[in-house]
């Protein structure tokens, strides 16, 4: 005799951090109240919803340091902000609100202006090169705290200078840390929560903000004379540095720019293997690499091109590489490619124009990058005006 199936039966729900109630005998929901789902219900107030497994392994390793170098950041931030306002003249009786005013005018105008500009000459460059853009931006940031720091010094034109150069690079960190950010942002958002790991991570500078403030209000209690204020503004700024730069070293950004790619291509020519993303960020430099003599054609191909260009056939090439002269020497390689060509198209051209193997027909290269974890439908390599031969 058979049986039929029990119908199945809601013992509980759950949300993406886990359960949440149970349900007993009568179908009445009973909360789950431990101390791990309290502790869980704090951390979803600062991290995504589903973290761990909504973001990309590398994001935790980046807002701890990131989360350190917003504490020590804002602490300096709060002493160079002191010195603005005794250069404006505050506590000054021969000072007048006008000055202040106007000092503070010239010094918007000129920032917003290299806000224009900086962001037109590198704002493509950015997001291939974000983990150097936003290494840059605290850079120049602390550049202008100490700026800051020196202006109630200077006499009148010097301290306008001075002030107006610390709009400056505020503006360039502005651009700089903005795009770079969300560049990082589009990485660590695995599950199409990018918008959420946005809002979240403005949660969690808001907290280190606040506390940055308050210890950095008891310091400015206690610091008053210039040596001092020097010293500290030294140790918060090299503190400051030092945890940016492991953050930005801790990212194994997942598209291929030409670092990237050419450390990709030294170990594919060496042992025949494509190295991961996490492998690469070992070797990455964030500042002092020099990029080998091969570019993407940002002009026009000159006569001599084109006639090398006429030799190929265009409809089936998916890139051309030719090599550029200064006068009768060989200088560098440029890169031209068509208007139907792809980020994969692009990545080929420079593996081709950097280790001098032809990459065409290689077919198992794509799987290889693939499985490696590389995004191969991202253009990181061009950082310049993009040219495309129309055929």
């Amino acid at each position: 005799m058979a049986f039929p199936n029990p119908r199945p039966k809601v013992i509980g729900a759950s949300d993406e951090n886990g359960m949440i109630c149970t349900y007993d005998e009568n179908n009445v929901p009973v909360p789950v109240r431990t101390a791990r789902s309290r502790v869980r219900d704090l951390i979803g107030v600062f991290l995504p919803a589903g973290y761990p497994d909504s973001v990309r392994d590398d994001y935790t390793a980046y807002q701890v340091y990131d989360s350190l170098q917003a504490f020590s950041s804002t602490m300096a931030g709060l002493l160079s902000s002191r010195a603005v306002l005794q250069g404006f003249g505050i506590g000054d009786s021969g000072s007048s609100a006008t000055t202040a005013v106007l000092f503070t005018i010239v010094q918007e105008c000129t920032g917003r202006l290299a806000t224009i500009l900086f962001a037109h000459r590198y704002g493509r460059a950015i997001e291939p090169e974000c983990k150097f853009y936003r290494f840059f931006a605290d850079i120049v940031n602390d550049s202008a705290l100490f700026l800051d720091i020196f202006s109630p010094a200077l006499s009148t034109l010097p301290k306008v200078l001075a002030l107006c150069g610390a709009g400056i690079l505020r503006a360039l960190c502005g651009v700089s840390g903005g795009a770079a950010k969300a560049s990082l942002s589009a990485h660590f958002a695995k599950t199409g929560n990018l918008a959420e790991l946005n809002a979240k991570d403005g949660s969690q500078e808001t907290v280190i903000s606040l506390m940055g403030m308050l210890v950095g209000s008891l310091l400015l209690q206690v610091v008053h004379e210039k040596d001092t204020v020097l010293a500290w503004m030294v140790v918060l700024v090299t503190i400051h540095l030092w945890t940016n730069y492991k953050a930005v070293r801790s990212v194994h950004m997942r598209s291929l720019n030409k670092q990237r790619l050419c450390i990709v291509m030294n170990e594919w020519m060496r042992s025949g293997k494509i190295l991961t993303p996490a492998q690469v960020a070992d070797q990455e430099h964030i500042l002092n690499w020099t990029c080998p003599k091969i570019s993407f054609a940002t002009t026009a191909p000159r006569p001599e091109d084109i006639y090398t260009l006429h030799r190929m056939d265009l409809k089936l090439c998916r890139y051309m590489v030719c090599r550029t002269r200064t006068g009768s020497t060989m200088t560098g390689k440029v890169i031209y490619l068509p208007e139907h060509a792809t980020a994969w198209d692009g990545i080929l051209a420079w593996a081709e124009a950097f280790t001098g193997r032809r990459t065409q027909e290689n077919d198992d290269m794509f799987m290889a990058f693939q499985d490696a974890g590389w995004d191969t439908e991202i253009n990181a390599l061009e950082t310049g005006r993009m040219i495309r031969l129309v055929i």
